[in-house]
């Protein structure tokens, strides 16, 4: 789909000439000879972007980014202006303009700018329609990933939701497993049951017992009522053990039978009660090694593992960093009543590159402290916003060397020395093109050559 742009200036010269330096992307690009113009064309059909000159008749850039991000908040706008008027861009950005650009226009800059806002809005409309996706597939739309290995666990749990099978849920800290245990839940024909909870290892052996299969009045110096357990809690729906690792090899006898067999007692009690319960577990520990050890009942975790799910760690997904970000950014946007609508591209490069040890809970939490402290007329996360120790364990790489035999043809050699360079920008043309030391035209020419 080709993204519509609209450049909008009173001077016939400066139009076509921006539009002959966007004429080689794939673009639908419109144009304004004044603001007045501009709007009616906005307000006529969906413009995703507007190049608007500062100074214009009628309805100069500043009024027309009012009226538009007023009439159409979801275009983006970018004003350009001569040196003088700096300080009245600068104004434009608090207002909620994308960018500004000085005239004379940089070509590789305007290219930059032009990418990049198609880049984030293909990649908004993709989360969009992934949530959507999700939403309708699951019901559940906290999940955000459109990495191969996300895909794959979210078609995994399409298959063995709708069955009764008992599932391991194994990854590390901050992975999500309780977000895939709700969506096991979400799809499956218990939806409309309870879905419980219970974090296992943060319970000694005592409460435990109590707080899975529920106690008897006097069982127990404080235990002054009868109380139901989640198991009971959870009859017809399905029951998250959480950190099922860290249950003693004691307990884990009698969390089998209730697995296998569906009754128990309460503790100080003899009835049998009988309960109709899904079991998800989830762990953060090798459970075949504790098994090993002998930390772990191996009839327990054979009749836990029916259904193996391993979540990845996000420094193994980072394609999805970039839609976690914009997710919590919306999130914590509205949240704290902030008018962030983007990261900086230095802050989006820092946050690509962390191996972020906590997963998605600690990129969630940075997000979040970001938006916190930035203030109420700031609309970008920049670096000094992000916690010192994010930003200081970043490594920047160091410009690759290529290595050339002697006696390689020059075609084989500039082959070679554009894909290294490409490679080392992170697929920047208009940068790959200024390292080179070539027009951008010549460098796209020469990626077609060589099928780049």
């Amino acid at each position: 789909m080709k993204r519509k742009v609209l450049i909008a200036d009173d001077e016939k010269n400066a139009r076509e000439g921006l539009k002959f330096l966007l004429q080689d992307r794939p673009l639908d690009i419109r144009l304004a000879t004044n603001g007045e113009e501009a709007l009616q064309i906005v307000r006529a059909e969906p413009i995703d972007l507007v190049l608007a000159d500062l100074k214009m008749p009628r309805l100069n850039g500043l009024e027309l980014l009012k009226r538009i991000k007023e009439e159409s908040p979801q275009t983006e706008v970018i004003i350009i202006t001569v040196a003088g008027t700096i300080a009245s861009a600068r104004e434009a950005l608090k207002q909620g303009a994308y960018d500004y650009l000085t005239k004379p226009v940089d070509i590789d800059e305007l290219a930059m700018l032009v990418d990049r806002v198609v880049f984030e809005k293909n990649l908004r409309e993709e989360n969009t329609s992934l949530r959507q996706a999700l939403g309708r597939r699951y019901g559940f739309e906290n999940i955000v990933g459109q990495s191969a290995a996300m895909q794959r666990i979210f078609q995994q749990v399409q298959q063995v939701a709708p069955t009764h099978a008992t599932v391991l849920i194994q990854g590390e800290s901050g992975t999500g497993k309780e977000l895939i245990a709700h969506l096991i839940h979400q799809y499956s024909d218990r939806a409309d049951k309870p879905f419980v909870p219970v974090n296992c290892g943060a319970l000694a052996l005592t409460l435990l017992e109590s707080e899975l299969f529920g106690h008897e009045r006097g069982a127990f110096t404080s235990a002054i009522r009868q109380k139901p357990g989640r198991f009971e809690l959870a009859n017809g729906g399905t029951l998250f053990l959480d950190e099922v690792s860290e249950t003693s090899l004691d307990f884990q006898v009698k969390l089998l039978r209730v697995i296998e067999t569906g009754r128990f007692e309460r503790v100080g009690g003899t009835e049998i009660i009988h309960a109709d319960v899904r079991t998800v577990a989830a762990t953060n520990k090798d459970l075949e090694k504790r098994v090993q050890e002998g930390l772990f009942r191996d009839d327990l975790f054979y009749r836990l593992n029916v259904i193996n799910i391993v979540l990845p760690p996000l420094r193994e997904r980072r394609e999805d960093i970039r839609l976690l970000v914009q997710a919590f950014l919306a999130e914590f946007s509205q949240t704290h009543k902030k008018n962030l609508v983007r990261v900086s591209p230095a802050v989006m490069a820092i946050l690509e590159r962390h191996p972020w040890p906590g997963n998605v809970r600690q990129l969630r939490n940075v997000i979040e402290g970001a938006v916190i402290v930035t203030s109420n007329d700031e609309t970008e996360i920049e670096p000094q916003h992000l916690p010192a120790e994010i930003c200081q364990i970043v490594q920047v790489p160091e410009p690759a060397e290529v290595h050339i035999r002697v006696g390689t043809s020059l075609h084989d050699a500039e082959r070679e020395l554009i894909r290294a360079t490409l490679a080392q920008t992170g697929g920047n043309r208009a940068k790959t093109a200024r390292l080179l030391g070539m027009g951008r035209k010549t460098l796209y020419r020469k990626l077609d050559e060589y099928g780049l």
